[in-house]
């Protein structure tokens, strides 16, 4: 049997945010199950410990937050504070569990991170993302932007990083090997799983005089490319082209400021737009259900879990034919894009709500798919973690030698 995991969950499981990493987290952490053993750094103790009941209920509670920020109550607070002056700590954690850390963690938690994999036997592992803050920092909020580069030198700490899909993979490996390091741990790809869906055959609803409805989830935030997808509906709309568009999620108010202003400005135009901020999952299936098909404009991703979602519940997706992007839609059911600019996402868009067929065809491509679930994501990472062998700590980069790289700890 595989050894029990500690598993990092010090953002998620204090905010209700419903951003791609926090679903992410959060599914992966249900799929393991008793094998999973959360934990969270405690700011306020100044140690590592398990989830407190507390915690828990924030995993699992199905009201999304409107921002990012992960608060602790005022009482958590003062126990751990109290707990540190009184000298009263956490229970030990044991020593004989591997380590995966998910999410893409602070500045503060990677101070912390040293006395974690120290203390434990391993294997220790993180999962790797993206590096969007590179590649588009004028897309990417400014301190975002700031941490990256500390970021991915902290993960030279792990025995092994699991990507997200092939293009992050080689992506990570590409800048460790522009900063001329050798030794760096072993980075493999595991693309991610999706939630099991039954695609109905019945028809999609329609919203009267509006044709059918579109949708894109993802939140707003400049590399989403929003605004293209926005002036790319308002010249369709502008054309006599019937259909309404249906956007949810979490709006970054630096980087989708943009977005937002262009939404208000359409909707006060009257035009068939709806804006539904961060939903629940429940609400997210929902939306799924009720449209023709999805539009995800993003420029980048490290892997686009809203075209697997969309093509899961049967629904076809409009998005790019580069990168992650092209990885997720291997198997059919998208119409892939080679740029992504109003004009070729308007074609996109006119050429499903105008020809049936070509939906039609797409939908039954969408629907004859199957889809890894979390459970098997969770057996792979788990399997993969069992045979990754512990680095010798002289060939670790510890925190003493990561200040003399050339990005400097934040």
């Amino acid at each position: 049997m595989p050894a029990p995991l500690l598993i990092d969950l010090s953002h998620t499981g204090h905010t209700g945010a419903r951003t791609g990493i926090q679903r992410v987290t959060r599914s992966l952490h249900a799929a393991l199950g008793t094998q999973a053993r959360a934990i969270t750094f405690d700011p306020y103790q100044k140690t590592w410990r398990e989830f407190a009941p507390w915690e828990h209920a924030n995993l699992t509670t199905a009201r999304p937050t409107p921002n990012r920020r992960a608060p602790w109550p005022l009482a958590a607070q003062l126990r751990g504070t109290a707990q540190r002056w009184l000298r009263r700590p956490y229970p030990s954690l044991p020593e004989n569990c591997g380590v995966i850390v998910p999410e893409v963690f602070s500045a503060q938690t990677a101070r912390a991170l040293p006395a974690l994999l120290n203390a434990t036997q391993g294997p220790r592992a993180a999962l790797f993302h993206d590096a969007i803050a590179l590649k588009f920092p004028e897309l990417t909020p400014k301190k975002t932007v700031a941490r990256f580069p500390s970021y991915l030198l902290e993960l030279l700490q792990f025995d092994g990083i699991a990507a997200v899909s092939a293009d992050s993979r080689d992506t990570l490996i590409d800048y460790w090997a522009w900063l001329g390091l050798k030794n760096h741990p072993p980075v493999t790809a595991i693309p991610l799983g999706t939630h099991p869906r039954i695609a109905s055959a019945s028809p999609t609803p329609t919203l009267p005089n509006a044709g059918p409805q579109i949708l894109s989830v993802g939140s707003i935030e400049g590399r989403k490319n929003h605004c293209a997808l926005l002036d790319a509906a308002e010249q369709l709309w502008n054309q006599g082209t019937s259909f309404s568009l249906h956007l949810v999620g979490l709006a970054h108010p630096q980087t989708g400021a943009a977005a937002l202003t262009k939404i208000r400005a359409l909707q006060s135009a009257g035009r068939p737009l709806h804006y539904a901020g961060a939903l629940s999952d429940a609400a997210v299936d929902a939306a799924y259900a009720a449209c023709a098909f999805t539009v995800y404009p993003s420029l980048m991703e490290g892997f686009g879990l809203p075209v697997i979602e969309s093509l899961a519940h049967g629904k076809p997706c409009i998005c790019s034919r580069r990168g992650a992007l092209a990885e997720s839609a291997q198997g059919g059911g998208c119409l892939l894009l080679p740029a992504l600019d109003a004009p070729a996402l308007a074609t996109a868009i006119a050429s499903l709500v105008n020809q049936p067929a070509t939906l039609a065809t797409l939908t039954n491509t969408a629907r004859a798919r199957t889809f890894k679930t979390w459970e098997n994501y969770s057996t792979e990472l788990t399997t993969w973690l069992q045979s990754l062998p512990p680095r010798p700590l002289e060939k670790k980069i510890s925190p003493t030698t990561l200040l003399s790289l050339p990005f400097r700890l934040q």
